[in-house]
Parts: C-alpha cells; structure tokens; sequence
C-alpha cells in the first residue's frame, strides 16, 4: 500500500458477528438505500443549498431512533451513535459523506433515475457517499440496541464539498470533530472495479486553489495600440506564459499545474479594451508548494504586467490542502476491506495514485488522523471509459453495499492493535 515497510502499522481485526449476519443486515437494507440514492440522483442541489437532501436524511435517520443535528447554515449533519457499553470520554470514529452535487447537465437519457433538474448532476458519486454513511448508521443503530457496538461513533453529512474552501469547515466550525479520535471516507472511482478500493499512504488528493487575474489600462482604438495598454495581447501573454514560467521557478517535485478555465476580454475588433479577465486553479501535490505558490504567482505577474504597462490585481482564493493518509488508518481499511471481502485469495485491495484533484476531506485530518479510500463503482467487464465530473458518470450500486459493510465492519471491530 504504498507505504515504507518500517512505517507499516500492525493492524489486528477480529470480526465482531459472523460475516454472513452482517451481510444479511446489509443486504436487507440494500434496496432502501439504491432507491435513496436514486431518487437523490434525481433531486441534486448544489453546495449550500442541500435542503431537501438534508430533510430525507433527518427523517429517516429520526425514525431509526436517532438524533441528527442540523448545521447551522441549514443544510448537513451529524449524528451520534453512543452505545450503552462505551467507557467514558471514549474518542468518536467518524465517517463522512458529502451531499452536494455538480452544476452540469445530467447526459444519461436511458436511466429512470437521470436528474430531473437541469444544469444539475451528481456526476461525482456523492449521492453514493451519503447512501453508504445513511446505511452505516442504520446498521450501527441497530447494533447499537442489540449491544454489539461497543465505541461511540459519529456520522457527518457534509454540504458543499464542490465549493471551495469546502464544506468540511462548517462541520468543523459546528464542533463536528470535537471528540473525533479517527475519521474515514470513500470516494467513488469509475477505474476501479465495483468489490474494491483503491488505498495510498500519504497524499492521495492534491492542493486546489482558484485565482481571479484583473488587468486594466486605459484602452483605445486598434489603429494606435502604442497609445494604450494593449490588454488582449497582455492578458493572452499572462496565459500563455505563466504556467511555464511557474512551473520553472517551483521544485517540479511539487507537482504545481496553473490551467486556465477561463478568458474575457474586449466587445468589439476594433477597441482595445479597457479591462481583461483570467481564470484558473493552481494544483500541488505537496504541501511546501501549496504554500510557496502564491508568492510566486505575484512576482511573475508584477513583472509581466510592466511589461505592457498594464494595472492588475489578483483574488487568490485558497481553497484546500491535500488529504494525507495516516498509515494506521490506511491499515485499518486494508485489513478490514481483506477480512471482509477477500476470500479464496480475491485481490480487493488495489494501490491507487495520487490525484490532482482537490478534496475537502483534507481539512478533517488537520483535527484527527484518518483516511481517504477510492470505492470501485466499475462493472466488472465495462470497457466504457467514465470520469467523475462528467454528465455520463454512474456506477454499478453494488458498491453501495461494501461500503457500508466496509464501514460498519470498522466500527463493530473490538480493537485495534
């Protein structure tokens, strides 16, 4: 699992039921919660505005005897199961789900449960997230009664994952790691097949941040650019040069990439405009430069932007660092995910490299040490080539299953050595 051999944690789980009754409870609650996660399918709602998302989980969680707290923004949760038996100031095990969905068109038009709102998808597998941590409290609640859960655990429904800096900090600013010992999360993954996950030591996601380049000057007409700040010529020189000129002044073992997403400027062919427009991330797979970018990004604009005379401003939004696996935690889900699922020699543990995406799940072990797992949502046999962020994302809902039975394994476990 990608980790030096010296820093492999030695990690010991003893099934605390027989596999075959865990996987019946789950099994019974399996078409519940594929139908949960469709009919969220066709109901997405972007960050922040999770309302009806929150309502479903309030209720069903309220009538499985529990008692979710509402963040204060009105959308997301936590919820608490503390059993009987738990000594006293025990540490939570937490596990986190994200609710939000993606602002893009829905382009599955063959599926009964494509997204009825337009402009709007879960087209990054969280409506899957939040049907295993829903199926994870509704067995741990059960357990729960039946005096088989012996530590106290927490579940987060989490909103506005997709918006940066990222929802995790209105969890965390609602006290939602308070307690918290050790927390765990899936993502799904469409190169990964469905009864396995993907685990990496270490940095899994990368830094993501978001920058607004401003350039000004006082425009004029084309026939005399000498007398204006030409700030198409500026702006396309930003663009073009940028990227590779940081790339040069960072450490390449960094990993910094500046994309552009977006470029405005000008009305009309024969005005110089008066104001111009960049928009784009900056990516880091490692922290140090994550940390040395901006100050980069300043100097080199400063000086490109004297060169054509032009004015500017940059908005530098910091949006996230990159989730870092703790070993033991990534121990824990290795030996939980083989015990469970990985009979007769089945491979169902999978290395998995580090992405350049951003996650917000990074904020979460800045409080507590725990792991990021990449769920398989692959069909076995599809050759269809799918990526999260675009209108064709599905999954094969069997995943749904193993993670809550990878989740709910975690927590009835006894101990952990």
């Amino acid at each position: 699992m990608n980790r030096p051999e010296s820093a492999q944690p030695a990690v010991t789980l003893t099934a605390a039921r027989p596999a075959a009754d865990l996987r019946g409870r789950i099994a019974a609650l399996e078409p519940e919660l594929i139908a949960f996660r469709r009919d969220l399918h066709r109901h997405p709602e972007l960050g922040r505005q999770e309302f009806r998302t929150t309502g479903l989980l309030r209720d069903r969680l309220t009538a499985a005897g529990l008692a979710p707290r509402v963040l204060p923004g009105g959308t997301g949760m936590t919820v608490d199961i503390v059993p009987a038996g738990a000594p006293r100031g025990a540490e939570f095990l937490a596990f986190r789900a994200d609710i939000d969905a993606l602002p893009i068109d829905d382009a599955k038009t063959e599926v009964p449960y494509r997204s009825t709102v337009p402009g709007r998808a879960h087209a990054c597998g969280h409506d899957v997230h939040t049907a295993v941590v829903l199926g994870t409290a509704l067995v741990l609640a059960e357990a729960a009664r039946a005096g088989e859960l012996r530590r106290p655990v927490r579940l987060v429904f989490q909103p506005a994952e997709e918006v940066m800096p990222g929802g995790a900090l209105d969890v965390i600013n609602a006290g939602g790691m308070d307690g918290v010992g050790r927390i765990f999360a899936v993502h799904c993954d469409p190169k990964v097949e469905v009864g396995r996950i993907g685990l990496r030591t270490g940095a899994i996601t990368s830094a993501c941040d978001r920058l607004v380049l401003h350039l000004d000057g006082p425009g004029g007409h084309t026939a005399r650019p000498h007398l204006t700040t030409d700030l198409v010529t500026a702006i396309a020189r930003m663009a073009a040069d940028l990227p590779a000129v940081l790339a040069r002044r960072m450490d390449p073992r960094w990993g910094v990439s500046l994309v552009w997403g977006r470029i405005a400027s000008g009305s009309a062919p024969n005005v110089i405009p008066q104001h111009a427009e960049l928009e784009g991330t900056v990516r880091c797979l490692e922290l140090a430069g994550w940390q040395e970018a901006p100050d980069q990004l300043h100097e080199l604009i400063a000086k490109l932007a004297e060169t054509y005379r032009a004015k500017w401003t940059l908005d530098y939004h910091r949006g996230v660092p990159p989730v870092v696996n703790e070993a033991v935690s990534v121990g824990l889900l290795d030996a939980a995910m083989t015990a469970r699922f990985g009979g007769d020699g089945r491979q169902v543990v999978e290395d998995t490299e580090q992405s350049l995406g951003g996650e917000d799940f990074s904020w979460y072990l800045e409080h507590a040490p725990g792991a990021l797992a990449r769920l398989g949502v692959r069909s076995p046999g599809d050759t269809s080539v799918r990526d999260l962020h675009q209108g064709r994302f599905d999954v094969d809902e069997r995943a749904i299953g193993i993670g809550v039975e990878l989740f709910a394994s975690l927590a009835l476990a006894p101990a952990e050595s």
